[in-house]
């Protein structure tokens, strides 16, 4: 697909902190972080969203398997949410599948302060992370 941020990053069009990648899906940090080391994981296939084909799970499970352990040992997060939004209603901005991982931390818990944002330099949460 042509006119897709997340094809284009999969196609190497643009560049990403990428913690991960195999033949079916690729794992980055979220340029807009919602906490250190907000990770999106994306099929390398373009699905818009897990409603329009649930299957695509099965593209990222090995990924999320992979970075979700990298994700709270690297960087000593406490817990993680996992979130994807299908379709506008939903919030869904980037019309590709993608998978939130969010590694949260005991001075912001909770659902309140899931999206507070984070100032953290991504090239430094990117080397913790793929050290």
């Amino acid at each position: 697909m042509t006119d897709c941020l997340f094809c284009a990053i999969v196609a190497g069009d643009i560049g990403s902190r990428q913690v991960y990648a195999d033949d079916t899906a690729v794992a980055f940090l979220d340029i807009r972080p919602w906490q250190r080391g907000h990770t999106l994981v994306i099929p390398r296939r373009h699905v818009v969203s897990l409603v329009d084909d649930p299957t695509v799970w099965g593209d990222v499970q090995a990924a999320i398997e992979h970075v979700v352990p990298l994700l709270v040992s690297r960087l000593n997060a406490a817990g993680l949410n996992v979130v994807s939004s299908a379709g506008a209603a939903a919030g869904q901005e980037v019309f590709h599948t993608h998978i939130h991982l969010v590694p949260r931390y005991d001075e912001a818990p909770g659902l309140t302060n899931l999206t507070r944002g984070d100032d953290t330099d991504l090239d430094v949460v990117h080397g913790q992370i793929t050290a």
